[in-house]
């Protein structure tokens, strides 16, 4: 499941960390360094070090923590990895999968929080392989995509502007990504019941819901 997240981040949030980001330029060292063996030789962008990054990364933690869309799809456990990339022009990230563990955490999901305006940038679609096809993603600032980490996936070039994201990934309280969408999904029913809808069936969907977590989560 790929579920996109509008309007994450607030507008004066993204605009004070795309400044504190650029007076701290000389920060973005060449991202190959933090890859598997796998994906270094396609991994063409730059990540962040230093207080600016670890102020746009405190950020999107806190949004995404906040925002029941993301709760409701990815069921965190912990958030890990998180960090900011950079792409300029030429730059890219080839067809790869994320590593499996990381800092010894299982990785279910994937996410990318874009910072950049779209029309700030030419190419840069994050382009995830799915069984109906490649779906491409170029989202507004302060949107997010959560896809699952299983998934090929890539970034295309960039041909003019600045493609500024944070990137991330999960570990889910629930493993199976079938398991996580029917969770979702009751999330959405329930949601509906609650704006007047039948108490009865209130009920017995939040007793569903109680106990599919109670079989498939992993504390």
């Amino acid at each position: 499941m790929i579920v996109q997240i509008g309007g994450l981040l607030a507008d004066d949030t993204l605009a004070s960390l795309r400044q504190a980001l650029g007076e701290e330029a000389a920060g973005f060292k060449p991202g190959a360094a933090t890859a598997g063996w796998h994906a270094r030789p396609v991994k063409h962008n730059e990540q962040a070090s230093g207080a600016a990054a670890a102020q746009a990364v405190a950020a999107v933690k806190d949004a995404l923590g906040a925002h029941p869309v993301f709760n409701a799809v990815a069921r965190p456990k912990a958030l890990v990895g998180l960090l900011v990339s950079r792409y300029g022009p030429g730059m890219e990230y080839g067809t790869h999968v994320d590593n499996a563990m990381m800092n010894g955490i299982r990785t279910d999901l994937s996410f990318t929080v874009f910072l950049s305006q779209p029309e700030a940038y030419d190419g840069g679609e994050l382009v995830i392989e799915a069984n109906d096809g490649e779906q491409p993603v170029k989202l507004a600032a302060g949107s997010a995509v959560v896809y699952p980490s299983t998934s090929l996936h890539r970034v295309e070039q960039v041909t003019r502007g600045e493609r500024l994201v944070v990137v991330g990934w999960v570990r889910s309280l629930v493993r199976r990504a079938d398991q996580r969408e029917i969770l979702f999904d009751l999330d959405q029913m329930i949601a509906s019941q609650r704006m007047g809808g039948d108490r009865a069936m209130l009920d017995r969907l939040m007793k569903c819901k109680a106990n599919l977590l109670r079989m498939w989560a992993e504390d």
